[in-house]
């Protein structure tokens, strides 16, 4: 790794949790390594060493510090063969990364698995998965009105590929191969591009007799899902490691889990704090950092008989009847790697974005 690369990966123990989750999101790395100021190896922190932190009530402007891990594993300068044991340790344990530090303790370069074994290795160490995965491909996209009113949402061009095929791609790299859609807007469509692509995945679909909503459709799928499964909208990408949510979904032992998002809201305005009808200060632009939907879910097969069956049913009033019959729903928090084509704006930075990281 070049000096300019690694350094950016260094970060001293008192940068805040959400200074660390940015630059976890500009790095593109899923990793920092925490250093003190003659760069001596102190902890590593990835994504879920934060996701951890914040479950465990941590803030935002915490130092990273506290999220580190401090049992590390790393290759030292002298080992005879740094590379083999690398790899060793990359294979056992998933690691994407690997430091190499000196007799020190100093880092001294990072050895990432594209260095050993390339981009398309890894997928091959995810065993098949039995769990489907729901496409929600019935809604009208007016949001991304007016190109909605030509192609329906699920055909919209990310690169060179609609962005079902990206999700399904994304899926398939961590073994999920199964694939169910619900279909309504301008299902044709959609229907003779899965027909005309010989994909290797496993596709089915159904179709709404009328618009139900985010969830309502689910109800139609009542005999097809008989594992745990993932649900997600057409317009969410995700960047992520799906193995790893499914299995701390699994670990929770919950009926749904939400995997939900860091993001930052900035108000363009002062914002008056008062006492009593007199001014106590004066906030300029303040920005608050909230947790968000991603539109992604994993379910229990379980609960789909909670949803009214022929009514329009979202998402969020499925959540409530789950809760009040005493159903366990956590939160996967993501510090990054989400992006919401579900708007012009937001589409076109998230193209740009993946592009840039080479991840089309």
């Amino acid at each position: 790794m070049d000096k300019a690369k690694l350094l950016s990966l260094l970060v001293p123990p008192s940068v805040t949790i959400k200074a660390g989750m940015k630059k976890l999101d500009e790095t593109a790395e899923k990793i920092l390594f925490v250093v003190s100021e003659n760069h001596k190896l102190c902890g590593t922190v990835t994504d879920g060493d934060i996701r951890r932190g914040l479950i465990n009530g941590l803030r935002f402007e915490d130092k990273i510090e506290k999220v580190m891990c401090q049992k590390f594993m790393a290759v030292h300068l002298d080992d005879e063969n740094i590379e083999e044991r690398a790899k060793e340790l990359m294979l056992k344990n998933k690691f994407e990364q690997i430091p190499v530090i000196d007799s020190n303790g100093i880092i001294k370069d990072v050895i990432l698995w594209t260095d050993i074994f390339g981009t398309l290795v890894r997928q091959e160490y995810y065993a098949t998965k039995p769990n489907k995965v729901v496409i929600m491909a019935g809604g009208k996209g007016t949001r991304l009105d007016p190109f909605t009113r030509i192609l329906p949402k699920p055909l919209i061009p990310i690169g060179d590929r609609p962005v079902i095929e990206v999700i399904m791609d994304t899926f398939s790299r961590y073994g999920f191969n199964k694939f169910v859609y619900t279909l309504n807007y301008k299902k044709e469509y959609i229907k003779l591009y899965l027909q005309e692509n010989k994909f290797s995945y496993e596709i089915e679909w159904v179709e709404e007799p009328d618009f139900l909503g985010t969830v309502g459709s689910l109800s139609l799928l009542e005999d097809k899902l008989r594992e745990t499964f993932y649900v997600v909208n057409c317009d969410s990408l995700l960047n992520y490691d799906y193995e790893k949510i499914l299995l701390w979904h699994k670990k929770s032992q919950a009926a749904l889990t939400i995997v939900g998002c860091h993001n930052e809201i900035k108000i363009p305005f002062g914002v008056l704090e008062l006492s009593n009808g007199d001014l106590v200060s004066i906030r300029e632009k303040p920005t608050h950092d909230v947790i968000i939907n991603t539109g992604i879910y994993i379910i229990e097969p379980k609960v789909i008989s909670n949803i009214p069956k022929g009514r329009k049913i979202d998402m969020n009033e499925f959540i409530d009847i789950i809760l009040k019959r005493g159903e366990k729903v956590t939160v996967y928090p993501i510090s990054s790697g989400w992006f919401d084509i579900g708007q012009w704006e937001e589409y076109k930075k998230c193209v740009n974005m993946l592009l840039d990281r080479d991840l089309l």
